[in-house]
């Protein structure tokens, strides 16, 4: 149980530079009393700002600072929880937010966000909207359970039932399981890989295996192709340099005979240059003799000519005949150079395929090592991926009990018939005529005693802050029966201002004395005066010089 002892503040709205502080247990009951906008309802604002850095009207953080002073805003509260005491300190301007734990402050190097969750998640076991559930009803800007959503109604109940801790582990489990799955991702892959690794092994070993035999056939076959090759070319080289063995000969016939084909055309075109003059002279042009016996000369000459011609023309037909000749010989020539290189070329990859024909069978025993050391990391891949399915398996589990639906529905609907029982005990106490429950998934059910179906829009007001009362007080006596959210302190914001008649108002009082000895509660009320013999104190709220005071008695 929290115990809410002391809480103070300063610069705070319209509290000045000197600490306002209450003491709550100083009595079992109390009446805040003043005018309006003297500050009444000013510790509510400091209580929800200290404990969870909000305050509880709508009210900006900004204009919480004391609009005179505009600085060194600070709320101090101190409470205890079984044997340790804490003190909480949050201020603005400059930002503060201390933990004390029995008189040291807590580590202040975590964020404030990180420190604002350790507070309320492990000291004071629920958040802004389960402590107003709790602790408050009033005021314009309290919003009641029944006018919550569903996710939020939800909520408050996993806080008085101390089951949020459900709702904490499934954001981890949620958390864990993307590990899970990027986890088995990664293991599913690397046993692909090893599966791939054995499956290659296998067929190099099996291809190995099939050299030794097939392969090696195949490369005997081929060896013997060469051979044949081989010795077809020797055949052909020996035919072609038969055919070219006269080569010289006949080179050397066919330069002599061109030498005679010059001698000869020399000769002619002397003949065809002394016909020439014959024809054109009739004496010496140096002598200038007469030239006797001119016929006889041209027709020696024509006869050298005619005889020149006829041997030039032998010569030609020889000369073409040896042109002939020597170019089908350099043909023959040409094939043996290219078979010359297909030998070279046939007896290189002749001799690659001796050795590897002759060479010793491959060593399969380190191809069968390779794969042993495989197909082991397979199986310890295998073993370690099926554990990280099991472990995402089991998350799954985990995470199906920690669902809504799972462990916390089973314990909600334990309680939801205590629930329900409570709500209509201080609802007969408040002298209502109707019962109302509310289900598993906190909606209301609500029958006249006719049977007739309401819903808690359709009531009056008055109706309606009976039903909130019921719950507020329902929602103490589960906190108290669970250990879970209870406190001490109870604030009731202008309740007995509102709705309710005079009888209403008399069974309350009744209710609020018959809360025990731990209770310490605050009624904020503008009917302070009518109400000050029912209360053991009285603290009183007035403005001075727009500054806000306290004064108790």
């Amino acid at each position: 149980m929290i115990v809410f002892e002391k809480i103070r503040w300063k610069n705070f709205l319209s509290t000045g530079n000197s600490f306002t502080e209450v003491n709550i247990t100083d009595a079992q009951s109390h009446l805040v009393v003043g005018a309006n906008g003297a500050g009444k309802s000013t510790m509510l604002d400091a209580l929800c700002f200290v404990l969870f850095n909000k305050p509880f009207r709508k009210i900006s953080k900004s204009q919480l600072v004391n609009s005179i002073n505009e600085r060194e805003t600070a709320v101090e509260i101190e409470f205890r929880i079984g044997t340790t005491d804490y003190l909480v300190i949050r201020g603005i301007k400059p930002n503060v937010f201390e933990i004390h734990r029995n008189g040291n402050l807590l580590d202040q190097d975590a964020a404030q966000k990180d420190t604002q969750k350790y507070l309320e998640q492990s000291i004071l076991k629920f958040n802004f909207k389960s402590f107003t559930q709790v602790v408050i009803l009033g005021s314009s800007t309290f919003v009641p359970f029944m006018q919550l959503g569903a996710s939020v109604r939800r909520e408050v109940i996993e806080d008085l039932l101390d089951i949020q801790i459900f709702s904490r582990m499934n954001n981890i489990l949620k958390d864990r399981m993307k590990d899970a799955r990027e986890t088995l991702k990664d293991c599913d892959h690397e046993l692909a890989m090893a599966e791939r690794n054995v499956s290659s092994q296998q067929k190099t070993i099996l291809n190995m295996e099939k050299m030794s035999g097939a392969h090696k056939e195949k490369m005997e076959k081929r060896i013997g192709e060469i051979n044949t090759r081989m010795e077809e070319n020797h055949d052909e080289v020996d035919e072609f340099t038969k055919k070219i063995s006269r080569m010289q000969d006949i080179q050397t016939e066919y330069d002599e005979m061109r030498d005679m084909r010059v001698k000869i055309q020399g000769n002619l075109d002397k003949a065809e240059k002394d016909l020439k003059f014959y024809w054109e002279n009739d004496e010496c042009p140096t002598c200038n003799q007469i030239v006797s016996d001119k016929t006889h000369l041209i027709e020696g000459a024509q006869a050298r000519q005619k005889r020149f011609i006829e041997g030039l023309n032998v010569i030609t037909d020889s000369l073409n005949r040896g042109h002939k000749q020597i170019a089908e010989l350099k043909v023959y020539a040409d094939k043996i150079n290219a078979n010359n290189h297909e030998v070279k070329a046939l007896q290189k990859e002749m001799n690659q395929l001796l050795v590897d024909v002759n060479a010793e069978t491959p060593d399969l025993g380190i191809e069968q090592d390779i794969l042993k050391q495989y197909k082991d990391k397979h199986s310890a891949i295998a073993h370690d991926c099926a554990e990280v399915h099991k472990d995402h398996d089991n998350l799954k589990v985990v995470g199906t009990l920690l669902k809504d639906s799972g462990i916390k529905s089973k314990i909600i609907s334990k309680f939801v018939p205590i629930i329900n029982k409570s709500i209509n005990k201080y609802l007969q106490k408040m002298d209502t005529f109707f019962n109302f429950t509310l289900d598993d998934e906190f909606n209301e059910v609500i029958k006249s005693r006719y049977r007739d179906d309401f819903s808690y829009a359709s009531f009056s007001e008055g109706e309606k802050q009976k039903i909130d009362l019921s719950l507020l007080f329902t929602w103490r006596d589960i906190a108290k029966l669970k250990n879970s959210a209870a406190t001490n302190l109870l604030i009731l914001d202008e309740v007995f201002d509102s709705s309710l008649d005079d009888q209403a108002t008399d069974e309350l009082l009744k209710i609020l004395r018959g809360l025990g000895d731990n209770v310490n509660l605050f009624v904020i009320s503008h009917k302070g005066e009518l109400l000050l013999d029912k209360f053991e104190k009285t603290l009183r709220f007035s403005k001075a010089n727009d500054f806000s005071k306290l004064a108790a008695s």
